[in-house]
């Protein structure tokens, strides 16, 4: 994050680094009660951090599983976390993910996720030595993409980053929030090479009845 020679290609995140405006959150073993219960401090206490803040979660490393198994551990994951809000989804904020305007909300804030697992080889940008998770509120998005030149001038630096960071092209599943072609979900989790990931295992965050994460993880 604070390499000069070959800058990590979120420039949001390197600025909040930077300026120390990131809260982390270490979990052994990975408790959703307890993801839940921070992220809610995190939500009402975000706006004091800075304008480039995120909550970075953090768990400990295991044996590497598959890409699929990940992508279904996270989105399990965002599932519990739905089911645990204690607030009422924003009223602006569509529940279907199949909508351009759709984001992920708890505790009544948008909040942008990204998931880092240590099965991603290609896409270093995805990477970390275990299943790590970054909130980002949507309100910080907001604020530094308010009009297109700033917006065209942030999405161009990252991509200018992310070539020569990654040795596989940009996703195309990047782009504009809102965007009518857009769609949130897909950006959450990026696979390895751009292949297509699979279907989004849930039409509507804690629509249907699924069993709890176990936190035993084996070797893919």
């Amino acid at each position: 994050m604070s390499s000069e020679a070959r800058p990590f290609p979120c420039v949001f995140g390197v600025a909040g680094y930077r300026q120390d405006q990131l809260r982390y959150l270490f979990l052994d073993p990975f408790e959703v009660d307890v993801l839940g219960e921070q992220l809610a401090l995190f939500v009402s206490e975000c706006r004091s951090h800075g304008p480039n803040t995120s909550l970075v979660l953090f768990t400990r490393p295991r044996p590497v599983q598959t890409m699929d198994a990940y992508y279904r551990k996270f989105w399990l994951t965002l599932d519990q976390l739905a089911r645990i809000d204690k607030s009422p989804w924003p009223a602006e904020i569509p529940d279907m993910v199949d909508n351009p305007m759709w984001e992920f909300s708890f505790a009544g804030e948008p909040i942008f996720v990204v998931c880092s697992t240590p099965a991603h080889v290609m896409r270093q940008s995805r990477r970390s030595s275990a299943f790590m998770m970054t909130f980002q509120p949507r309100w910080v998005f907001d604020k530094i993409l308010g009009t297109e030149k700033a917006a065209g001038a942030a999405f161009g630096e990252v991509r200018k980053r992310l070539v020569p960071f990654d040795t596989t092209s940009p996703s195309p599943l990047l782009g504009r929030y809102g965007h009518p072609e857009g769609r949130e979900y897909k950006q959450y989790f990026l696979y390895d090479d751009n292949q297509a990931p699979p279907t989004c295992p849930f039409h509507k965050l804690a629509q249907t009845k699924t069993s709890t994460i176990d936190d035993t993880e084996q070797a893919a």
